[in-house]
């Protein structure tokens, strides 16, 4: 073979290797879904997918909840920070504490002892503290922890008791040793759980929240120009009755939005480009049986790589 043709071959060759690296996703990117199984006493599951449509299970605990009143672990919400270090969150008792529980992992393999966050220690009425979610925001280098609870006769309500009537509440904190005070994150003027925070740019903030007063029971959207609020007016609902426990990620140019149709009996998802129209994707979906919401979020291939090799 000539030299002309040896180099065109070549080029072809590299080509047809660029469009097979295409087709099977060469991104070095890939993510990691946090969760939980009924009745939450064994711990930390991890699901991980390529393209964030279809999951797989690693079929085992991480972690197992030592802290708070019934040592169980809901909700599970996730970060990596700058220093890629994992922070997580979690409920540790359904009713009685007044605080969440929280660990920290270089590889999500080995984990850092458990602590309690009694956030909530200086509202001695306070009925419980539910679906810690925690957010890093770049901008002030520090992490943004969002909760629900109740303080019985505080905030006007629905029809549900006093001991149902949440609110949000935050902490921040640099170092996860100390913390600020606890403030009032959101009152939308109605029961609220489940928000979990979506930066899109600077000063350009989303909030997926549950509205938890009946007979709604499902997901809004607002919208802020800062992470801790103040936040506009709940939108009408995007999920049917009986949903909670969202999580958002970006795929591409599109946001997806899980969340638990627990009404249904299924878990769900829907896609939107602006957080206004939305778009029922569950059929495009795969979610292993059993999983219990938590986190999405964007990691190294190689971090699931060395989890799923730990697993062997």
């Amino acid at each position: 073979m000539n030299k002309g043709l040896s180099k065109i071959s070549s080029i072809g060759i590299a080509l047809i290797g660029l469009f097979c690296c295409v087709l099977s996703s060469c991104s070095k990117k890939a993510y990691i879904f946090t969760s939980f199984h009924e009745p939450a006493t064994e711990g930390l599951r991890l699901l991980y997918s390529d393209d964030a449509y279809h999951w797989t299970d690693l079929n085992r605990t991480l972690l197992k909840p030592e802290v708070g009143t019934q040592k169980v672990m809901r909700d599970p919400s996730i970060v990596q920070g700058p220093d890629g270090t994992f922070h997580l969150v979690w409920t540790c008792s359904w009713k009685g504490d007044k605080g969440f529980g929280y660990a920290s992992s270089k590889d999500l393999i080995h984990w850092s002892a458990q602590k309690f966050i009694p956030v909530m220690e200086t509202e001695p009425s306070t009925v419980n503290v539910w679906a810690p979610e925690i957010f890093y925001e770049d901008e002030t280098k520090e992490y943004i922890i969002i909760w629900a609870s109740t303080i019985p006769f505080r905030f006007e309500k629905g029809i549900e008791d006093e001991d149902n009537n949440h609110r949000m509440y935050y902490v921040t904190t640099s170092d996860f040793t100390s913390f600020s005070k606890p403030k009032l994150f959101i009152d939308p003027g109605f029961s609220v759980i489940d928000a979990v925070i979506v930066k899109r740019k600077a000063k350009d903030y989303v909030l997926v929240l549950k509205d938890n007063t009946r007979p709604n029971r499902n997901l809004k959207i607002a919208f802020s120009n800062s992470a801790t609020g103040s936040y506009g007016a709940a939108s009408e609902t995007f999920s049917p009755k009986l949903t909670e426990g969202p999580t958002v990620v970006k795929v591409k140019q599109d946001w997806l939005i899980y969340f638990d149709a627990y009404g249904q009996k299924i878990y769900s998802a829907v896609k939107t480009a602006d957080f206004k129209s939305f778009k029922d994707v569950t059929s495009e979906v795969s979610i292993p049986e059993g999983h219990k919401h938590g986190t999405i979020i964007k990691v190294k291939k190689s971090v699931i790589k060395k989890l799923i090799n730990e697993m062997k």
